[in-house]
């Protein structure tokens, strides 16, 4: 069954209600009164249950296509990855209502992050490609990682739990983890035809070229030319790494010596001729801040489908505009 009409394609929102600023009834509010304003079909899809994210967005695809809709996610960073892993290949277009703190997805491509502004974009925004990251089967709209940064997310996360969501909160977290001191990995990187073999206490895939920007790394025009761009960094001493943290909260990390970066559209990653800290060659791996459990090799890739997202016909403004 299509009920969409003249005023546009019905709206199936997944809500998680507990992301964000904690303005549950605010933003319920705000999408009910401005789909009916404008004389748009509302199905709004509550979150109540982090763990029933991936099933409450597989119904909101089904409901979509079988009414002619939108997906959209309202909630944070994971809550976008969630759903739009469940929109990928459907053929329903998707749309976004950044409600996390860093909301890099959102803002790289124009999203505003105030919810009546970004509702305004999902009732008369532009349908426009947006790349998509694989590792494995799982997708990544702004980053993956394996090794120290997993570890950062899991801390940060208990820290939000204690002391809310911020970006003094998250800076605190990844200084309390650094000073607790890490392990390196060993790994074999294949990428643009070549080979080699380190040891890093992580690897960071990214995807967002805002987020790329904002770190100071200089291939950040890579991911808007359709690539990915892979950073290791050196084994380095707690200082150092302090140092380096500092860096990136600056925009500098781009002139570090201690960092291998390297854009390419795929990157396979084997676990070195010695194992080190591998085991049984499973390996934490996060996405989009998101953490699961997977087994080497991984392979990280440039999807072949693109979400159609919803977002502004002018060039985000927290972003240059690409030739």
């Amino acid at each position: 069954m299509n009920t969409a009409g003249a005023a546009g394609p019905p709206l199936v929102v997944v809500f998680n209600v507990g992301a964000g600023r904690g303005q549950a009834d605010e933003v319920r509010a705000a999408l009910q009164a401005g789909c009916a304003e404008a004389g748009r079909e509302l199905h709004l899809l509550e979150v109540q249950d982090p763990r029933q994210l991936a099933r409450i967005a597989a119904e909101a695809v089904t409901q979509a296509r079988q009414l002619g809709g939108v997906v959209v996610a309202a909630g944070g960073d994971g809550t976008i990855n969630a759903v739009a892993q469940a929109t990928l290949g459907s053929g329903c277009a998707f749309g976004v209502l950044p409600q996390g703190t860093f909301n890099y997805f959102s803002r790289t491509h124009g999203i505003p992050a105030g919810t009546q502004e970004a509702l305004q974009v999902l009732l008369a925004g532009q349908h426009q490609p947006a790349q998509v990251g694989l590792v494995g089967d799982r997708i990544f709209l702004v980053n993956a990682s394996l090794g120290l940064y997993p570890q950062l997310l899991e801390d940060r996360e208990v820290w939000k739990r204690q002391f809310g969501r911020s970006r003094l909160v998250a800076f605190g977290a990844g200084l309390a983890t650094l000073l607790r001191g890490h392990r390196s990995l060993r790994l074999r990187i294949e990428a643009e035809g070549q080979e080699r073999e380190l040891r890093t206490p992580t690897l960071f895939v990214g995807n967002n070229a805002l987020q790329m920007e904002r770190m100071g790394m200089p291939e950040a025009t890579a991911i808007d030319a359709g690539e990915l761009v892979a950073v290791a960094l050196r084994p380095v001493g707690v200082l150092k790494m302090l140092g380096l943290l500092l860096r990136g909260a600056f925009g500098q990390l781009g002139v570090a010596d201690e960092l291998i970066h390297v854009a390419t559209r795929q990157l396979t990653v084997r676990p070195g001729r010695r194992l080190g800290t591998l085991g049984a060659q499973r390996i934490k791996v996060a996405t989009d801040g998101e953490i699961a459990w997977m087994r080497l090799p991984l392979q990280f890739r440039v999807s072949p489908q693109t979400l159609d997202l919803l977002r502004p016909p002018t060039p985000a403004p927290e972003r240059k505009a690409v030739e």
